[in-house]
């Protein structure tokens, strides 16, 4: 049994509007209506620089720059299905929340959210997504 020949529609995006990717990986991938958005941390893609204003702006960072991501699919938040939030202190879980419900409506997409010991660049979250057209 051979493996079948499948074409997948498979492009990637990639925008300004949102940092340029630190490592061998890109912002975001197509494959035909799913777009798959690295995760994003607190660089302010204008300047290149992590905001350490505290954790509400690092959130909101992140979120910008995860919705310029869609934006340069022609997506939008209401097109996310699932988020995976990385906190380097799950005592600031409260608050992320808080941001996050700004960004999202009632019918927010499935989510996980969980401590790690580090992130890049000395980031308090990241947040990575998967959207669908």
């Amino acid at each position: 049994m051979g493996r079948k020949d499948v074409s997948i529609e498979r492009s990637r995006i990639k925008t300004q509007g949102a940092p340029a990717a630190i490592g061998p990986y890109s912002q975001a991938i197509m494959v035909g209506d799913t777009l798959y958005c690295s995760g994003q941390i607190a660089i302010d893609p204008a300047t290149g620089h992590l905001l350490s204003d505290g954790i509400e702006a690092e959130t909101e960072q992140v979120l910008d720059n995860l919705r310029a991501l869609l934006h340069a699919a022609d997506l939008d938040m209401e097109h996310v299905v699932q988020c995976r939030v990385y906190l380097t202190d799950i005592n600031d879980y409260g608050q992320v929340n808080e941001i996050y419900a700004r960004y999202f409506d009632e019918d927010a997409p499935s989510r996980e959210a969980v401590q790690v010991a580090a992130l890049p660049r000395g980031a308090r979250v990241e947040i990575s997504c998967t959207a669908v057209r």
